[in-house]
């Protein structure tokens, strides 16, 4: 059913984003600079039909190879092939035709926009819970993307199977979703508009957190987060008791990662340069580091910046020789924001 929803919901009922019952499949955070300008040179009617719940603009992209799992009508894919520039790619993945068609409509009129000889873009039809079927080579992506879709799948913990094994080592699976504070009862799972607004399928939080690391992301990280309004009464009353929020995580495929926050006496300086990060560079909600101040981590942080791409913008400060047991400040327990005035969660 819920592939079958999917295409109908997203491929007639809505014409565009402002036919969405809730702001659960919309973004609400503010775009840095670059990305605004990029945003720009998207084409109008791509973006009438985007209904992201996020931002996906992971930094310090330039000439990556990137999978957009539920690329829709194309927006993430066309923000981030500027972002890889003409030596990168983007690979955007969708199963509804509809939403296809405009993505591959205006592939000539984005290569002209962004002035390149060739188009660094192409959109494949299919089922992420499927990807082993579309042929795409394991190994082969630096970051895979994904923007308020996995929500609607029935087998989430195939996506991260599958992503884990299209990563090459060093990679990150960033993506934005819509999560809940407890499961969504099973009768509601079957209902074609609280799935079709992103809301059935959500992921419980904790489930979540299970199904990433069985895949083998060991240790997700949370970027940021918000909770989410149903302003429609209908939609509330049957969710009535269950908390929703918008958040984008991070998993990266490092080896060697641990299963709770080690502390080594390990740590990190940002020397800037990362676009749109000069100065402040955000691994997760709780590692917003300063340029040019030594900053204290976890073994397993000093990993995610020492063995990704981001290793050439840092100098790392200590080894894993001497082990001083759990790094303070790390913890269980609701993950999320429940208020918009509460401040950042410490993590290690």
């Amino acid at each position: 059913m819920n592939l079958e929803n999917s295409k109908e919901y997203y491929g007639e009922v809505l014409q565009s984003s402002s036919d969405l019952k809730t702001d659960a499949c919309t973004m609400a955070d503010t775009p840095p600079p670059h990305v605004v300008e990029a945003l720009a040179n998207v084409h109008r009617e791509v973006k009438a039909r985007y209904y992201g719940c996020g931002l996906v603009a992971p930094s310090a992209i330039k000439g990556a190879r990137i999978l957009d799992l539920g690329s829709g009508s194309g927006q993430d894919a066309y923000l981030l092939a500027q972002l890889v520039g003409e030596e990168g790619e983007v690979v955007g993945v969708d199963a509804t035709p509809q939403q296809l068609a405009v993505a591959r409509e205006y592939l000539d009129w984005h290569r002209d926009r962004f002035g390149f000889g060739k188009s660094n873009v192409r959109f494949v039809e299919g089922d992420i819970e499927r990807l082993a079927k579309l042929g795409l080579e394991q190994g082969s992506f630096d970051v895979i993307v994904s923007n308020c879709v996995i929500n609607l799948v029935a087998d989430k913990a195939a996506v991260f199977r599958a992503a884990f094994d299209l990563l090459k080592p060093g990679g990150e699976m960033y993506f934005s979703d819509v999560y809940s504070n407890r499961r969504v009862p099973a009768h509601l799972h079957g209902d074609p508009v609280l799935h079709g607004e992103c809301l059935a399928g959500a992921l419980y939080w904790g489930d979540f957190l299970s199904q990433a690391r069985r895949a083998g992301f060991t240790d997700p990280r949370l970027v940021n987060d918000r909770p989410l309004a149903i302003g429609d009464k209908d939609v509330a009353a049957k969710l009535e008791g269950i908390g929703f929020f918008s958040a984008t995580y991070r998993l990266f495929k490092i080896d060697g990662l641990e299963d709770e926050c080690e502390d080594y006496g390990q740590g990190v300086i940002y020397r800037g340069g990362v676009m749109g990060e000069g100065r402040v560079f955000t691994l997760d909600k709780g590692h917003v580091i300063e340029a040019g101040r030594l900053f204290p981590v976890c073994g397993n942080s000093w990993k995610m910046l020492a063995e990704s791409r981001f290793a050439e913008y840092f100098e790392f400060v200590g080894d894993f020789s001497q082990h001083f047991g759990i790094f303070e400040g790390c913890g269980g327990g609701l993950p999320f924001d429940v208020s918009k005035d509460a401040e950042p969660a410490s993590c290690c």
